[in-house]
């Protein structure tokens, strides 16, 4: 556990917007470019050229006049965390499942034979308290995004304003970086607006999007209605 923070720790130092010293700091204000910065923003650069082409501009880590890529890098960092230094424990006897949660956005696994299946509840937006569904894991991620917990922090890149109040947005899917990135795109677009969503790559399996008194979900890149008002898989998925 300790190492897996300590490698987060160290993507913040390269990747924070407000320490002077990280690299993203130094890209932006000209004492470095991207010929001289840290390797792993031009893996994340990489990435986030192709969700800006993936989703139609609605996620576009160049919003700002410059680069910054905290929509994506939340979760790409938890997610090489989870990788690098967690998932290997499944390989020690009597370990059955292993995760991390950074702020809600979750990572698991699960050891092959193992009976356990993660249990995930979601919050409703504008309900604190209340659960709006719940899903059940037994690898991949889940990740949500919102203004319930931190208010009106997402831009719409398109419009440069704030998203509007009460949307939540989750996504599930194999890796914490895609269910990240695009929980974000789901709550940009809001509940009138799910063209994205067959652009959206394999890895990302389902979601659903809500207002507090409306909820649309979608699986397998389409959108489904569900029988009962709770959103429950009726087995656990597995990656």
């Amino acid at each position: 556990m300790a190492a897996a923070i300590a490698r987060m720790r160290d993507d913040e130092r390269v990747f924070s917007t407000f320490r002077h010293d990280s690299d993203i700091f130094r890209l932006r204000d000209g004492t470095r470019t991207l010929q001289d910065v840290d390797p792993r923003i031009l893996e994340v650069r990489e990435r986030c050229l192709a969700l800006r082409e993936q989703t139609g501009g609605r996620f576009d880590a160049w919003w700002r006049g410059w680069f910054d890529p905290t929509g994506l890098v939340k979760g790409w960092a938890t997610e090489r965390a989870a990788r690098a230094e967690l998932e290997p424990l499944l390989d020690r006897p009597g370990i059955h499942a292993v995760g991390i949660n950074a702020g809600g956005d979750l990572q698991v696994f699960t050891a092959p034979g193992a009976d356990w299946v993660w249990r995930v509840g979601i919050a409703d937006p504008l309900h604190h308290g209340t659960l709006l569904a719940t899903v059940e894991l037994v690898n991949g991620a889940v990740a949500t995004s919102g203004t319930a917990e931190r208010g009106a922090h997402l831009i719409d890149p398109a419009a440069g304003q704030p998203v509007a109040s009460g949307i939540g947005a989750t996504v599930v899917a194999d890796a914490l970086t895609d269910a990240d990135a695009w929980a974000t795109v789901a709550a940009i677009a809001g509940i009138t607006d799910l063209s994205w969503v067959p652009a959206a790559p394999a890895g990302v399996r389902s979601g659903l999007v809500s207002d507090g008194t409306r909820t649309r979900r979608w699986a397998g890149g389409v959108e489904v209605t569900a029988a009962s008002s709770p959103w429950l898989t009726t087995s656990p998925c597995s990656g």
